[in-house]
């Protein structure tokens, strides 16, 4: 029997969600065990009518699995430890997201659809966004953002990554302690979990000294 497209489209919604909240659940837990300062950063879950007046703020439906991570932790507070993402990134607060596209959209003249949902802790030149685009083939999928350097998906030109895939390489990556595995093959050599002296997360190029002060201790192995 065919299943219908619409039913087909729940249930691979429903997965998403699952996925994603089995996914965070590996990264929180991770967290609490190794960086508690990181794990301090994490904010409480956003709720229905929060999701529902960011969307109606910004005119874009967040996607299925950006909308279930922001029910699981609206975002990551501003201090030591919250560059929990790749990158050394912080995950915006919903609020923040909204002013964030609102100012992408209006006074840099981006398209429309791409949200961003992380920037880089400490700044405010670049950071990750998720294609909302419905129809597009990217819809759902990782991307980064500058200010100077436009929005590409990433990997640049080497195919997709959904977002709830890159959720769970995180978990992965964290608990076996290694850099990303990338889906075109590639490994993150420069970019790998480090925990700081005060229990905070980071992802640096421990390769690079300037990058890598003392105190820091290179994630080479499970914990």
């Amino acid at each position: 029997m065919v299943v219908p497209i619409a039913v087909d489209r729940v249930l691979s919604m429903s997965d998403d969600r699952q996925r994603v909240a089995a996914a965070w659940g590996r990264i929180e837990t991770w967290l609490r065990g190794h960086a508690a300062a990181s794990a301090d950063a994490l904010l409480s879950p956003a709720g229905e009518a929060d999701i529902a007046a960011a969307e109606v703020a910004i005119g874009v439906e967040l996607p299925t699995a950006l909308a279930a991570w922001y029910r699981l932790c609206d975002g990551f507070d501003e201090g030591h430890g919250s560059g929990i993402l790749p990158s050394s990134m912080r995950m915006l607060p919903l609020a923040d997201l909204v002013g964030e596209y609102r100012m992408r959209t209006r006074d840099w003249e981006r398209e429309a659809g791409i949200l961003p949902f992380a920037r880089t802790a400490g700044d405010t030149w670049s950071g990750w966004y998720v294609d909302a685009r419905r129809g597009e083939p990217s819809y759902g999928d990782l991307g980064h953002w500058s200010v100077d350097g436009g929005d590409d998906l990433y990997p640049l030109r080497r195919g997709s990554w959904p977002l709830v895939d890159w959720l769970e390489e995180i978990a992965a990556a964290l608990e076996e302690g290694r850099c990303l595995h990338r889906p075109d093959g590639m490994n993150e050599q420069h970019d790998w979990p480090v925990l700081t002296g005060s229990q905070g997360l980071a992802w640096i190029d421990p390769r690079d000294p300037r990058l890598f002060p003392g105190g820091m201790v290179k994630l080479d192995g499970p914990r």
